[in-house]
């Protein structure tokens, strides 16, 4: 198993300091997060990140995304694209620039839910039978795009789209080519939607199971109950041993299905400050996957 961060999580660091900071803590790898962002006068997770690389020029970027990261001993687990599945231009850029940095994967976004704003100002009221059908139209063009330039797409297991669940992304990509799309099966995200007991739920991905990342989260109570007098609970991010999601129990999962290969950590919680945060994450991580049985594979992902 190897382990990297992807950088949405990292918004205090320049790419720079990112790297060197995660090199120097013994990370495998980086997930570098590409988008056009918002600017903010604090750096935060989604908008004024200082670690995110703007789509907007990309292609004259790739040279300084290769030094920096060639230069701190890294890897790549992926991209971490924000690009939709119904914007071919921004998808074909992705995946030509995941071929010419040799990064294997890029996360390819689905359409959200009718009733979701995720990467969207209002939700559309769609249907999901619809939104569900057009998403896996859009995907066999980024299956055939993604063959093209010999990389694979990823479909990211997130709240708020049309695949929150392990079924829901199997049944999305059932009969394109594996080789060229795959899942992220996310920990944290499945706590707030799309829970499915992880074994089974692995087992049923199988050759769609292309990358792991974890976080985790915990559901709070508001102090105010709902018009009819019931109980109202919201989801917050929480450090990776205090989320109701089952580190340990989760990596169990992983070494009876076989898989040993890159766990990408995207910690979104603010208990410890950023470089006590990701040196504990990734002591945590060498740990957890130790007493679940899998080797960490640090000189394989550094040759």
């Amino acid at each position: 198993m190897k382990f990297s961060v992807f950088t949405a999580s990292t918004p205090e660091w320049s790419p720079a300091e990112a790297a060197a900071h995660l090199g120097e803590q013994g990370w495998d790898g980086i997930e570098w997060r590409i988008t056009d962002q918002a600017d903010a006068s604090v750096p935060g997770f989604w908008a004024g990140n200082r670690a995110t690389w703007p789509m907007t020029g990309l292609e004259e970027s790739l040279p300084n995304i290769a030094r920096i990261t060639e230069g701190a001993g890294l890897k790549y687990s992926g991209l971490g694209g924000y690009a939709r599945c119904d914007n071919h231009d921004d998808v074909e850029r992705v995946l030509a620039a995941t071929a010419a940095l040799g990064a294997r994967q890029v996360r390819v976004n689905v359409l959200p839910l009718g009733n979701s704003t995720m990467g969207v100002s209002t939700p559309t009221g769609l249907p999901y039978p619809e939104l569900f059908d057009a998403t896996r139209e859009h995907y066999e063009w980024v299956a055939a795009r993604a063959a093209h330039h010999g990389v694979k797409a990823l479909v990211e297991l997130h709240h708020g789209t049309v695949t929150a669940s392990a079924s829901s992304a199997r049944r999305l990509l059932e009969g394109l080519n594996p080789e060229h799309v795959g899942v992220i099966h996310d920990l944290g995200n499945l706590v707030i939607e799309g829970w499915e007991s992880p074994l089974p739920a692995l087992q049923l991905l199988g050759p769609y199971l292309a990358h792991v990342h974890v976080k985790n989260a915990r559901w709070v109570r508001r102090n105010e109950p709902d018009r009819a007098g019931g109980a109202v609970w919201d989801s917050e991010w929480a450090p990776l041993s205090e989320g109701q999601g089952n580190l340990l129990a989760y990596f169990e999962a992983l070494a009876e299905i076989g898989y040993d290969d890159w766990v990408t950590v995207e910690d979104f919680s603010t208990d410890l400050p950023l470089a006590e945060r990701t040196s504990a994450n990734l002591a945590y991580l060498r740990l957890t996957a130790a007493l679940a049985g899998i080797p960490h594979k640090t000189d394989t992902a550094r040759l």
